[in-house]
C-alpha cells in the first residue's frame, strides 16, 4: 500500500515510522527546511528525538495535493486548527483519507454558531472524499518505539475502516474497526479537556480518590455530550472513550495533563503552553466543547470549570471548590 502522511509532528511521524516497515510511506512536512533536516539526520529531532527513521521512509515538502493524489491512503496529521485548510487543499483528490486530530473547530473558523467535529468539517469542504478518523489511547513516542498499542479506525465507510486496519495493524499495533465516528471523535476531543482537570487535581495533591472521581464523572460528561450528538453509549466504554481518557488523564507523556499540573503550580496559561513546545488540543477546544454543550442543553460542570480556569476567571483551588460545592445528585450518565 502507498501511504502519504501529511504532517510531520510527533503523531504523524510515529505512524509513518510504524507503517514504513510494511508499506511505501511518504512523510510530508509543511516547512521545507524541516523536511531537509529530518531527511539528513533521519530523525525528527523537534518532535520525536532519539527515534531513528527507517531508511525506506521518504520525506517530502512538496505539494500535498500531489502526494495525496498518488497515494492509496492519506493520513492527515495536522492539528485540528489546520484540518479545514488541509481538507480544502485535498478536496479534489479521490484518495481515501483519515485524520488524526482530536478536538473541535472553533465556531469562528467555520462561520457557524457552534464549533464542529472533524467529520463535520469534512462534510463542509471535502464531502466527496471517503474519510474517517484514526484515534485511541496512544502516545506518539511509545508507538514509534514499537510498544504495544491499540487504536480505533472509525468511518461510515467499511472500505476505509479496513484500509486503515490493513495499513497499521501489526505485531505491536492493534487496530479495531468502528462505525461510530461521532463517538470516537467526541471521546478524542473531550478527554483532552478532562485531562487538564485531572492534571490540576494531581498538581494540587488532592489524592487518588479525587482523581478517580474526576475521571469517572468526566466520562459521564463525555457520554452525555456524545449521546446528544448521535453517538452510541458503548463507544465511550471502549478505546476511544474510557481508554483514551485514562491514558491522557494519568500518563506522564500527556501534554494536556501537563497543562493542569503547571496551572496548579501557579504558572499562567501562556507560560504553561509555551513550556510544552507542542500543541495541547484541550486548551484550544475546551471553550468550544462547552459552547456546543450549552447549545445542546448538556450539563458539563468539569469542562465548565476547566474553561473558567483557562480564562482566568477562577484560581485552581476555586475551580475544585466549585465542583465539590455543587448540590448532591443521583449518579447517572
Amino acid at each position: 500500500m502507498k501511504i502519504s502522511v501529511l504532517g510531520a509532528g510527533a503523531w504523524g511521524t510515529a505512524l509513518a515510522v510504524n507503517a514504513a516497515a510494511r508499506h511505501e510511506v511518504t512523510l510530508w512536512a509543511r516547512d521545507p527546511a524541516q523536511a531537509r533536516a529530518i531527511d539528513a539526520a533521519r530523525e525528527n529531532a523537534r518532535y520525536l528525538p532519539g527515534i531513528v527513521l527507517p531508511a525506506a521512509l521518504a520525506i517530502d515538502a512538496g505539494d500535498p495535493a500531489v502526494l495525496a493524489a498518488g497515494a492509496d491512503l492519506v493520513i492527515v496529521a495536522t492539528p485540528m486548527a489546520a484540518l479545514r485548510d488541509m481538507l480544502t487543499v485535498l478536496s479534489l483528490n479521490a484518495s481515501p483519507l483519515a485524520w488524526l486530530c482530536k478536538g473541535v473547530e472553533p465556531a469562528q473558523g467555520n462561520g457557524g454558531a457552534v464549533g464542529l467535529l472533524a467529520h463535520e468539517v469534512h462534510r463542509q469542504v471535502a464531502s466527496g472524499i471517503m474519510a474517517g478518523v484514526l484515534s485511541g489511547p496512544s502516545f506518539a513516542l511509545e508507538v514509534a518505539q514499537g510498544r504495544p498499542t491499540a487504536l480505533v479506525a472509525a468511518s461510515d465507510h467499511a472500505a476505509l475502516r479496513y484500509a486503515l486496519v490493513e495499513a497499521f495493524h501489526g505485531p505491536n499495533l492493534r487496530v479495531y474497526a468502528n462505525d461510530d465516528i461521532v463517538g470516537v471523535e467526541v471521546g478524542g476531543a473531550v478527554k483532552n479537556v478532562l485531562a487538564i482537570a485531572t492534571g490540576l487535581c494531581d498538581g494540587l495533591a488532592l489524592g487518588l480518590n479525587a482523581r478517580a472521581a474526576l475521571i469517572t464523572r468526566g466520562l459521564a460528561e463525555m457520554t452525555r455530550f456524545g449521546l446528544a450528538l448521535g453517538a452510541r453509549a458503548d463507544t465511550f466504554m471502549g478505546l476511544s472513550g474510557l481508554g483514551d481518557l485514562v491514558l491522557t488523564a494519568t500518563g506522564d507523556l500527556s501534554r494536556n495533563r501537563r497543562i493542569g499540573l503547571l496551572l496548579a503550580q501557579g504558572r499562567t496559561l501562556a507560560q504553561a503552553v509555551a513550556s510544552l513546545g507542542h500543541v495541547a488540543e484541550g486548551v484550544y477546544c475546551a471553550r468550544t466543547v462547552v459552547q456546543r454543550a450549552r447549545h445542546l442543553g448538556i450539563e458539563m460542570p468539569i469542562a465548565e470549570g476547566v474553561v473558567a480556569l483557562l480564562d482566568g476567571a477562577v484560581q485552581p483551588a476555586e475551580a475544585v471548590a466549585g465542583l465539590m460545592g455543587r448540590e448532591p445528585g443521583v449518579e447517572r450518565a
